[in-house]
């Protein structure tokens, strides 16, 4: 599992940093792969209301969200974020990457294509405030609430704190420690124990990409899956994109991945999908491995992509019903 933590405070060193990383720290304890976001210090620029998005499903302003935000909400199976309370809400930096998500609710609600993970992804919220108010995290909650829904992740819950307002005053907290443990132990429990999955090609950029997002929907809940390449390419084979999207499959930001990421953290497949050439594909022992001979289609040829599309999911649904 890949837990994407997003740091909002512009304190590199504050207490709601502090939380998010005790809550990684732990995340990874349990076997994720986790990476944290500190957006005051990436290029996020706020919407601008262009409203491309909503009619072709892609922001054009050129930050960090379009060469990496995007990517990484959508490899994620957990979303963590993290912030103080400005104002009954979160910070401007923080917002301004919630704001920018409007580009994948589009995809989902307006273009109508869903996201392969929305059955199994979750949110979670971390938050510390000043003061004692009965309502403090109210207007957070209620963002999170609808930003995780745009990203295609349930909104599992959140872990706060009223009266936290010097430095190190988190680190000190009696009970943070056991509180975190708890959180992550519910939060990551489903990911737990799951069946390991892995389909593989040399490039990774178009059967193993469709054969990975069909047994994420069919049984994302119960399996970790991942695809990579031997030799990976740069992007995603456009021709692939256009057949899963003719069945309301989003492949949209993904990018192909060595086998050496994917594997990172990650013991050994209990299944091995293989397309085509697999040579320099390590051995593995204990994996059940089968190799689908599936040719890949012209690229002109969205009839031949359709028909592959069509078979791949068969032969998906018969791999996972048996496991």
């Amino acid at each position: 599992m890949f837990v994407l933590g997003l740091q909002g405070s512009p304190r590199k060193k504050g207490n709601s940093a502090f939380l998010l990383s005790a809550v990684m720290q732990e995340a990874k304890r349990l076997g994720a792969r986790t990476e944290t976001v500190e957006v005051d210090r990436e290029n996020i620029l706020p919407c601008k209301e262009y409203v491309v998005c909503e009619k072709k499903g892609f922001c054009p302003i050129d930050d960090y969200m379009k060469h990496r935000g995007y990517r990484l909400l959508r490899r994620a199976d957990v979303i963590i974020a993290a912030s103080p309370i400005f104002f009954y809400n979160c910070t401007a930096q923080l917002k301004a990457l919630i704001d920018r998500s409007q580009t994948l609710w589009s995809r989902r609600y307006r273009l109508k294509l869903s996201d392969p993970k929305t059955k199994s992804r979750r949110g979670f919220a971390l938050s510390v405030a000043a003061t004692h108010g009965k309502q403090l995290f109210d207007g957070l909650d209620l963002t999170m609430k609808y930003f995780f829904d745009a990203v295609s992740a349930r909104y599992h819950g959140s872990l706060t704190y009223r009266g936290i307002e010097k430095a190190g005053e988190m680190a000190r907290h009696p009970e943070v420690q056991q509180d975190v443990a708890a959180a992550v132990q519910d939060l990551l429990a489903p990911f737990l124990g799951r069946r390991r999955l892995l389909f593989v090609s040399e490039q990774g950029a178009g059967r193993s990409q469709m054969a990975a997002a069909f047994a994420q929907i069919h049984a994302g809940e119960c399996c970790d899956v991942r695809c990579a390449g031997i030799r990976p390419a740069e992007k995603i084979l456009p021709a692939a994109v256009g057949a899963m999207r003719g069945k309301g499959i989003d492949l949209g930001f993904l990018r192909p991945e060595a086998l050496s990421a994917v594997m990172e953290g990650w013991t050994e497949p209990e299944v091995v999908i293989t397309f085509g050439n697999a040579d320099g594909l390590p051995a593995f022992a204990n994996a059940r491995t089968e190799s689908w001979d599936l040719p890949s289609p012209t690229p002109e040829d969205g009839q031949g992509w359709q028909d592959l599309a069509e078979e791949i999911q068969r032969r998906v649904q018969t791999l996972t019903d048996s496991l």
